[in-house]
């Protein structure tokens, strides 16, 4: 290991990795973004990233760094061997300009990542400094990258006219020629195939169970948290056994139970099973936070006469509306999101929720750009939720860590 701590080694090796990581995923966002045949020259960047990081480590400045790499892969370009291989079909233009893409993604990140890192012999460090830049910004690439290419493959396929998807199902351009026929899946979805009916039983699936956890859960955290009783610790503990037991276990005796008390395919009988998987985790993250409240204010209001309903109503719960926001988004989240239970509960269309209804657009007879419009449709409220709330979850779920 001692080897790698001279920068000679080491930025030639971290260089290549990294080139191989940047031409991989410009490949991948040109092919995307153009439906042209783009392909990574795994051999080429492996050298174009050595010699940038051989220079980043000669000199250290960034601005050699880029010269070099865009020296590198221009010249690998012009000799055909370059670090991106192209389809017969691809125009000049869009081959100089993914150079040019992959030049930058390799130059900019490598003096990034051999920042400090000199030619000779290198501190420990050093190295692992270098080490770590590198892990992180892979880190970064491939994150993004397995969140953003499944719902930029969701949202383009379900732009597509039937006619393209049967040409060329890869093909993940935009039509924009097309005009507000881009959004004729999303129309058809809400007129022919009662879409917006989902939504709106989503919606108040979701909301209903909202209240209904917190209904239950405020009382059982705020019992867990202050009052004293036989089993308590246990209890405590035990809250999320439940989650250790898979849901699919459950799915046939909860069938069975449901059609003998006749609330299979009712929305009833949804809302009363949601929260079944709701509670627990409400339960767990308040208990935390009521323990994190000082207790002397709630001995303040049980001392001035207030009960301890009171007590719970008039103070303890404007002091934790972060955490109550939080579990309400993450309930709501989750009863948005549910499916096995939808889909084993629902055959009515007219009850289903929003997955079951997305479900039942897997078929054959129906386009699949109306099946990656009902994702969308799903996704985006949800996602919209989320951003914009996410101060208050965040907020929350800390101050409930602090105790507990």
């Amino acid at each position: 290991m001692r080897v790698l701590w001279f920068g000679f080694v080491a930025g030639p090796l971290l260089g290549a990795l990294w080139a191989v990581v940047a031409v991989v995923t410009v490949a991948v966002a040109v092919a995307f973004a153009t439906g042209e045949a783009v392909r990574p020259g795994i051999g080429m960047a492996v050298l174009a990233g050595a010699l940038a990081g051989l220079a980043a480590v000669v000199r250290g400045a960034r601005w050699l760094t880029m010269l070099v790499a865009l020296a590198i892969t221009a010249s690998l370009a012009v000799a055909g061997a370059g670090v991106l291989r192209f389809g017969p079909e691809v125009a000049p233009r869009l081959e100089a300009v993914s150079v040019l893409l992959a030049a930058a993604a390799i130059a900019g990140p490598v003096a990034r990542v051999l920042e400090g890192v000199g030619f000779r012999a290198i501190t420990r460090h050093a190295f692992e400094a270098a080490v770590i830049r590198f892990l992180t910004g892979f880190g970064y690439v491939f994150f993004t990258a397995i969140v953003v290419i499944p719902f930029y493959v969701m949202i383009m396929t379900s732009l597509k006219s039937q006619q393209a998807l049967l040409q060329n199902p890869l093909d993940f351009t935009l039509e924009l020629g097309r005009g507000a026929d881009l959004f004729r899946s999303y129309r058809e979805l809400l007129t022919d195939y009662d879409f917006g009916r989902y939504l709106w039983t989503s919606f108040v699936v979701s909301v209903l169970t909202v209240l209904v956890t917190l209904a239950f859960s405020i009382p059982g955290a705020y019992a867990v948290a202050r009052l004293r009783f036989r089993g308590r610790a246990l209890f405590s503990r035990s809250i999320l056994l439940i989650y250790m037991v898979p849901m699919i276990v459950l799915a046939l005796p909860i069938y069975i139970g449901f059609s003998m008390a006749g609330l299979r395919n009712t929305v009833f009988g949804i809302v009363l099973i949601y929260p079944v998987t709701t509670i627990p985790v409400a339960l767990y993250m308040l208990q935390g936070y009521f323990r994190g409240l000082p207790a002397e204010v709630e001995e303040a209001g049980l001392m001035d006469g207030l009960g301890r309903l009171a007590v719970i109503w008039k103070i303890t719960l404007p002091l934790s509306l972060p955490a109550l926001a939080s579990v309400s988004l993450y309930v709501f989240m989750i009863a948005w999101n549910e499916f096995l239970l939808a889909f084993m509960l629902l055959d009515d269309p007219s009850k289903f929720t929003l997955t079951r209804g997305i479900a039942s657009l897997n078929s054959s007879e129906i386009p699949r750009q109306h099946l990656m419009a009902g994702a969308v449709i799903a996704t985006v409220p949800i996602m919209a939720l989320f951003l914009g709330l996410e101060r208050f979850m965040t907020r929350g779920l800390a101050a409930g860590a602090v105790k507990g």
